[in-house]
């Protein structure tokens, strides 16, 4: 049944992530990347991973999406205002596509030849990707860099209000 959801979820994100590109809407390809981050929070579930679950659907399919949105329709593209690129450009942009699938199944196939027993063992009912043993290694291990970082997270908070502020005289 797990292998079945597996396999579902895959052909799905493998569809919505081909849409993503081939779709000449730029509104329906950002729909279709929500519909991908909702395959990619699938095989989260699947894994048992708690946490990644929350943290790609509130921050993933939710805020950036939203985002992206936004922004698709402030920008009003259309294809008189896309510019024609260049046959240098496109090799450019093949042979980096290329350079970086390259990089990938070399990286794949290095972490397959990295995993050992240890790592191999891990299945469903290990606490990998639960939010109770991540926070104690948070609070307890990593308490001061957490605590730094929301300090700075706040500093800019209060940065970003006081600069979008406006004076009494304008």
């Amino acid at each position: 049944m797990i292998s079945l959801a597996f396999y579902g979820l895959t052909a799905l994100l493998f569809a919505a992530a081909l849409l993503v590109i081939l779709s000449k809407n730029p509104m329906s390809s950002v729909l279709w990347m929500v519909v991908a981050f909702f395959a990619i929070t699938g095989h989260y579930v699947l894994l048992n991973a708690q946490f990644l679950v929350v943290v790609n659907l509130v921050v993933y399919a939710g805020a950036i999406m939203v985002l992206f949105i936004y922004t698709v329709m402030l920008l009003n593209l259309s294809k008189d205002s896309e510019p024609r690129r260049s046959l240098l450009v496109r090799l450019a942009g093949i042979a980096s596509g290329g350079l970086l699938l390259t990089v990938l199944v070399g990286a794949l196939r290095r972490s397959q030849e990295a995993a050992t027993g240890d790592l191999a063992q891990v299945g469903a009912t290990s606490l990998v990707g639960l939010v109770k043993p991540l926070g104690l290694v948070l609070f307890r291990d990593f308490l001061l860099p957490f605590e730094l970082s929301s300090a700075l997270f706040l500093a800019a908070l209060v940065g970003a209000v006081a600069l979008g502020k406006k004076e009494a005289g304008d």
